[in-house]
């Protein structure tokens, strides 16, 4: 259960494909070629050709006439359409199926996949209710790290870490936990986190730190296993800074960041590519951290307000049950 088959994962938003051109993702230690043909349909199959293995991925998209299009082999240029069928040379006959499909939902501009295994648990809903309100800023830091889902999950649930991990960047001078709700696989967590004093001429080297409160008071809305989903406010806008776990194999696992946001302020159209780029560091800085650490070490310390932690640890044991607190520990 280290990969929690049966949950649903996020393999990408639209906005993440490129018209006809192929591109590889993994889940369960599997590797898919997923594209987007002229006419708008995703597809994906497994990336290695069943003829002699080469990754499809590496290959091109070959446009019909009614705009699909097929994938095609970079080593002997074999077509694959979204079947995984092809036409073998001299042949103008189509063969059966090659490579079986992945099976994708697509819900808007969302395509989600359960990795070919039953559901077991639905896919949430949230980011359709985000898109409702919000407008689409983009996505950032689609990265593969080095690391098993848990461990994953874990450091984005250690609240406390934000003091440490991500300090040089918010320049925040220590964690005040507020309260954690805990309604299942879906919980929020409050905290608040003063910010050290700048001057104008820092500001005025660095106007990044003028998107910084004196207080961050972030909001986690989190929904087990694959979502956790920021919710930060200053005088410029409401965002909502969602971040995506995959599970690509037993011990890599993939996140990336989707940003929607709500302006406040007229600037917010100016600034939006900044709000990019604090994620883009905040993921590169739990990456880095994540590679400095001992695996298997006792953990002979608890600190206040691990209870985030719990909440994942109990949720992966129990899974796909609730699992519920137990408060004699």
């Amino acid at each position: 259960m280290s990969m929690l088959f049966g949950a649903p994962w996020l393999l990408a938003h639209k906005s993440m494909l490129e018209v006809n051109k192929p591109r590889k993702v993994s889940l369960y230690g599997c590797d898919y070629v997923l594209w987007k043909d002229a006419a708008g349909k995703i597809s994906a199959l497994p990336n290695a050709c069943p003829h002699m293995g080469a990754m499809l991925s590496s290959g091109w998209c070959q446009q019909r006439e009614d705009k699909t299009s097929v994938v095609v082999c970079p080593f002997h240029a074999l077509e694959f359409d979204s079947e995984g069928c092809t036409i073998l040379p001299g042949s103008n006959k189509k063969t059966l199926p090659q490579l079986q499909p992945l099976e994708l939902i697509i819900q808007d501009d969302f395509i989600w996949s359960y990795g070919g295994y039953e559901p077991k648990v639905p896919i949430p809903t949230i980011l359709n209710e985000i898109t409702a309100k919000y407008d689409f800023i983009g996505h950032t830091a689609d990265t593969s790290v080095e690391t098993d889902l848990l461990t994953m999950l874990l450091n984005m649930h250690d609240y406390n870490h934000q003091n440490g991990t991500h300090r040089p960047l918010f320049r925040i001078e220590e964690v005040q936990f507020e309260k954690f709700i805990d309604n299942g696989h879906e919980s929020h967590a409050f905290f608040d986190m003063p910010t050290a004093p700048t001057t104008l001429r820092e500001k005025i080297s660095n106007p990044d730190l003028l998107l910084l409160p004196k207080v961050l008071k972030p909001h986690l809305e989190n929904h087990f296993p694959s979502l956790i989903i920021s919710h930060v406010e200053n005088w410029a806008a409401k965002v909502a800074q969602c971040h995506l776990f995959i599970p690509e194999s037993e011990m890599r696992t993939r996140t990336y960041v989707l940003m929607f946001g709500q302006a406040k302020h007229p600037a917010f159209k100016a600034l939006g590519n900044k709000f990019l780029d604090f994620a883009k560091v905040v993921v590169e800085q739990d990456a880095d951290i994540l590679g400095k650490i001992y695996p298997n070490t006792p953990q002979k310390i608890k600190l206040n307000n691990e209870v985030g932690m719990d909440w994942v640890r109990r949720n992966f044991a129990s899974f796909p049950e609730i699992g519920e607190p137990n408060f004699s520990k």
